[in-house]
């Protein structure tokens, strides 16, 4: 049976006043005295969720450098611009590619476990979250990979790039409904 404020040795001790969690973007919802917007409400769900990332000014600047309407990937700025996002504590690969995405989906399509895996025959999407050095080259080196083989692979299925990831995560929850996906 778990112990609750009830049990007889029960104190609130001065650690439990202190409460760092997120502590930037606390400090700011803490302060809010306006109304609150559609971006006022995410942060708080991101708060919540424990998955607010907060982006240095020089990674924006990277992210803003590609065009819309670039149609050749440049592998040397792309290496820089995912190094950098995946330094950005609460950002992993996944999330780095769909900001990716977001910003010109003729370059970049979101890897995640479902697409990587209906595009590689018995493998999955393994990554180590932690943001060494060689662990962060290994994701750049991956993600560019795996840009090439989705093109070959909306080659051999006659499927728009710009739309892959879409097509395919819903293919692969049709196809392998049955499997499980990891941590979920």
């Amino acid at each position: 049976m778990h112990k609750t404020i009830y049990n007889p040795d029960f104190k609130v001790l001065k650690e439990d006043r202190s409460f760092g969690y997120q502590k930037e973007l606390t400090e700011k919802l803490d302060n809010l005295r306006e109304d609150f917007d559609q971006n006022t409400l995410n942060e708080i769900v991101l708060w919540k969720v424990n998955r607010y990332a907060l982006f240095s000014n020089e990674a924006m600047a990277l992210i803003n450098s590609i065009g819309p309407s670039e149609t050749k990937l440049n592998k040397d700025k792309i290496s820089v611009i995912l190094f950098k996002l995946l330094k950005t504590k609460g950002v992993q690969l996944p999330m780095a590619s769909t900001i990716l995405r977001f910003k010109n989906p003729i370059l970049f399509q979101i890897i995640d476990q479902r697409v990587f895996r209906i595009i590689y025959p018995n493998e999955t999407l393994k990554l180590n979250s932690y943001p060494s050095e060689k662990n962060i080259k290994f994701q750049v080196d991956l993600y560019l990979k795996y840009l090439e083989d989705l093109k070959d692979a909306c080659k051999r299925l006659e499927i728009p790039f710009e739309k892959s990831d879409r097509i395919l995560f819903m293919a692969d929850r049709r196809i392998n409904k049955e499997i499980s996906l990891n941590n979920y």
